[in-house]
């Protein structure tokens, strides 16, 4: 963490001469550490920058934010000074509708993304009846080893899912209670990524991404789940720099 970038956002690696930045947005449960190996990829090309949400690594102290709207204008806030470039989000799962409406919020301001990215989730207005986060914490243990994200060794570690429960539930109520207008968009493109097999995302569900935004649309599909980014991370870097002008 730096004065520059605060409590919410991670530079990892710094990029001084980069005309674009990409903030990306984790999962439900995740942290800015998912986004690390972008970093690695793009920068110094772009300004790569990921999003802490609070309750998790150094920010374990601090409390979920329970709800996507107050997290949004949070982020908000943050997104704000960092304006000073273009910039192009990237979110997946539940940090697609945080960078939707994060994006929702800049556009009032008169501030637009490039681009967002919307990886591994629905359109905002396709609703689930989904109460995974009002369970016991086996069931959300048991919902973690059905996606497929997570290594399995940390989910057998009882301080390890000690310490992600609390970020885990609250970031899954927060998605799940979540509600979008049917009307609500963008101005910027958006072009979503999808896995084949994904339990959480059909591919109707991803297209309809399309009616939330004004602009251009595209939809990429790849083979796998929820986590289809781990075995497809080549083809998403190329996808990106496409789409992101860089230095």
């Amino acid at each position: 963490m730096t004065p520059e970038t605060g409590r919410w956002m991670r530079r990892f690696r710094p990029a001084p001469d980069a005309r674009t930045r990409l903030i990306c947005f984790p999962h439900a449960g995740g942290s800015a550490a998912y986004f690390h190996p972008v970093a690695k990829a793009l920068t110094p090309g772009l300004d790569v920058l990921a999003v802490q949400y609070p309750g998790r690594q150094e920010r374990r102290q601090e409390p979920c934010i329970q709800d996507i709207p107050t997290l949004a204008d949070r982020l908000t806030a943050e997104v704000l000074p960092l304006a000073d470039r273009p910039m192009a989000f990237f979110g997946h799962s539940m940090g697609a509708v945080v960078a939707f409406e994060v994006a929702r919020r800049l556009q009032a301001r008169g501030i637009a993304p490039q681009v967002l990215f919307a990886s591994g989730r629905r359109a905002p207005s396709c609703l689930r009846t989904e109460t995974v986060y009002k369970e016991g914490d086996q069931a959300l243990i048991a919902e973690v080893r059905r996606l497929g994200g997570t290594d399995v060794r940390m989910l057998e570690d009882p301080e390890i899912v000690e310490m992600i429960l609390p970020s885990l539930r609250g970031d899954y109520r927060a998605i799940m209670t979540y509600r979008c207008p049917p009307d609500a968009r963008i101005d910027a493109p958006v072009i979503a990524l999808t896995g084949d097999a994904d339990p959480h995302v059909t591919l109707d569900e991803a297209m309809r991404w399309k009616e939330h935004t004004s602009g251009p649309f595209e939809m990429h599909v790849y083979s796998g789940g929820h986590f289809f980014l781990n075995a497809h991370a080549a083809a998403v870097m190329r996808l990106i720099t496409e789409n992101v002008p860089a230095t």
